[in-house]
């Protein structure tokens, strides 16, 4: 098992309707390829982690830094795991520019930091905190 935390940009911010897309054609991918884990999304940025099979999520992250929509792929932390942090989901998805997410019990003003700001490459273990902490605060 293996898994791979990363931060990018959208080249032009991402539209709800976008989102869903995004977020439909992920689960059924990611789901086929037992892949599993989290994607954050604010204001025109991402966070996610992916976890399965290393060849398979080195491929995803490859296929994900060549896609258009995105810019500024960095690669915050990665390695083997013993088990999935993020078994029973194939990609579980928060956009935390919606209001209802300061309603999510654990809400912090953490959740303001920008997902490509600095503090997270100076701090990898950082970004696994935060999206731990919706694991544990969204079950």
């Amino acid at each position: 098992m293996y898994f791979l935390i990363y931060v990018s940009s959208a080249v032009k911010p991402f539209s709800p309707d976008e989102l869903v897309e995004l977020l439909i054609k992920s689960r059924a991918h990611n789901s086929s390829a037992g892949i599993s884990g989290l994607l954050l999304y604010k204001k025109g940025n991402f966070m996610q982690l992916l976890e399965g099979d290393e060849q398979v999520v080195r491929a995803l992250h490859d296929k994900i830094g060549r896609d258009v929509r995105h810019k500024g792929l960095i690669t915050l932390l990665q390695g083997p795991l013993s088990e999935r942090q993020f078994p029973d989901w194939s990609m579980c998805f928060y956009d935390l520019t919606s209001a209802d997410v300061h309603e999510l019990p654990g809400y912090s003003e953490f959740l303001n930091t920008s997902l490509t700001d600095n503090s997270f490459a100076t701090d990898p273990t950082k970004c696994q905190r935060l999206l731990m902490m919706f694991k544990e605060k969204v079950r």
